[in-house]
């Protein structure tokens, strides 16, 4: 079984930065203020042959406030999920009562606990572990980190926990990590990533909480909650899914803080690291420039998408009525996506809701024979004819399969690049539902044919000269 190290400690101490490079990636969020990790984040490495999952924690801070409070509380359950805890002290700051309260509940718990001593630089060795002594570790869970030896002290240290657990494994050469994998980047082709996207406050985190059947996400009527895109593995109606909860998007004017802005870098890195995106609306506040502006981004990074209006049960049958016809006024261009409408905080219509998911996932794999294709788009052609453009007009000779997830479609003829954008579209369109597809967009691609005397022509002229 691979041993499970989370890091613990109270706010800003360096947990999130420790994360990132162990495992060689910047998916925790870092910055110089605290409270910035609220859920559990998980990442794996492998040191001389034995995998450990590494798990980033919420700082765990003596505080009444709601949030921070439930942050505690996703600490306290990866102290459960753990082997071995790295609980991580800031020496700048030095000891503090949180650290002593931390200390005493660690030992209540029984698990192997390494005191990891960070931010040392410019202060005496001996100032460091005088002041630090006082919560009890023995030299050998006595480990204080140097810039220029950090990845060394920690492979170090797990590897001792590895020899007193008799963990005999072969052990290669390098003794360096050598093999980094991020737990979004270790999924089977089995299971669908499933980005859930949306406006700050709109249910996501519910969402994901009602779909997993207990509270693995932090949930709060504070728009921005979720500052880090998350990724759980799951299943659901015996199908297996990666869910990827991410933080809100606002509207560019209301986003200030630079935090907040790499939150939305990550919701967008996130959307193109999907299989399926499922934009969730809020049904009480409409359908906004930023929904259409988010679903635009969607549709061009070419993912599938399937649609939810959550929280549609908090408004009465007369705006009920009005919202669906604001709806096909704002979205009657994406006629081949499904939408649904749910109530996340009671999990109406989640089960119709993945049977759309599954179908768009489906869409974005399929295969289509070049025979099939070139049929398509002949009879495109015959009911709607090429147009002149400047007295001239393009000719197709025919279409191939180019690529899947989204599915591309290639196009070979002449003079295609002058066929008008309005043209594009009716051909895609027609595509979109001569396949029957329903949830993924169709990317085309036009290819002009080489012209075979072309080359011909100017060995013919310079042999003339």
């Amino acid at each position: 079984m691979t041993p499970v190290v989370a890091l613990i400690g109270r706010s800003n101490v360096g947990k999130s930065t420790l994360f990132n490079l162990i495992t060689r990636t910047k998916d925790a969020i870092v910055a110089d203020f605290s409270g910035l990790t609220i859920d559990r984040k998980y990442g794996e490495t492998e040191i001389k042959g034995t995998k450990f999952i590494f798990i980033d924690t919420a700082g765990i801070n003596c505080t009444d406030c709601f949030l921070k409070s439930y942050s505690n509380s996703q600490s306290l359950l990866a102290i459960k999920e753990a082997d071995i805890i790295f609980f991580i002290v800031d020496a700048k700051t030095g000891l503090m009562q949180i650290d002593k309260d931390i200390t005493s509940y660690l030992r209540s718990n029984s698990k192997k606990t390494y005191l990891i001593i960070n931010k040392t630089d410019g202060i005496d060795i001996n100032e460091i572990i005088s002041d630090f002594s006082y919560l009890g570790f023995s030299e050998e869970y006595f480990i204080v980190l140097h810039n220029n030896s950090i990845i060394r002290s920690i492979e170090q240290c797990l590897l001792t926990f590895l020899k007193l657990e008799k963990r005999k494994k072969t052990l290669k050469s390098k003794s360096e990590i050598t093999t980094i994998k991020y737990e979004k980047d270790n999924i089977k082709h089995s299971f669908i990533k499933l980005a859930i996207v949306g406006r700050p406050n709109v249910g996501k985190s519910t969402l994901i909480n009602c779909i997993l059947k207990k509270e693995r996400v932090v949930v709060s009527d504070v728009p921005g909650t979720t500052r880090d895109s998350i990724y759980i593995s799951t299943e659901y109606d015996s199908k297996k899914y990666i869910l990827i909860d991410t933080a809100g998007v606002r509207k560019r004017s209301k986003v200030t803080k630079s935090i907040e802005k790499f939150s939305i870098v990550k919701t967008l890195d996130a959307i193109k690291n999907s299989n399926v995106v499922l934009l969730l609306i809020d049904a009480a506040e409409g359908v906004s420039n930023q929904d259409l502006l988010l679903l635009n981004f969607i549709l061009n990074s070419g993912r599938s998408l399937v649609i939810a209006i959550n929280k549609f049960d908090s408004i009465n049958f007369i705006n009920r009525k009005h919202f669906k016809d604001n709806l096909k006024l704002h979205l009657n261009f994406i006629n081949f996506v499904r939408i649904h409408f749910i109530s996340a905080l009671h999990g109406k219509g989640l089960k119709n809701l993945f049977m759309s998911i599954q179908e768009a996932y489906r869409s974005s794999i399929r295969s289509f024979d070049t025979s099939l294709l070139t049929r398509i788009m002949k009879t495109a052609e015959e009911k709607q004819q090429l147009p002149f453009i400047n007295g001239k007009r393009a000719k197709m000779k025919y279409a191939h399969l180019g690529g899947c997830n989204p599915p591309i479609v290639v196009i070979h003829g002449n003079k295609l690049s002058i066929l008008p954008n309005n043209y594009k579209r009716y051909l895609k369109n027609y595509f979109i539902h001569a396949l029957n597809i329903f949830g993924t967009p169709i990317i085309l691609k036009f290819k002009d044919s080489k012209n075979p005397y072309l080359d011909k022509n100017i060995v013919l002229k310079q042999h003339k000269y």
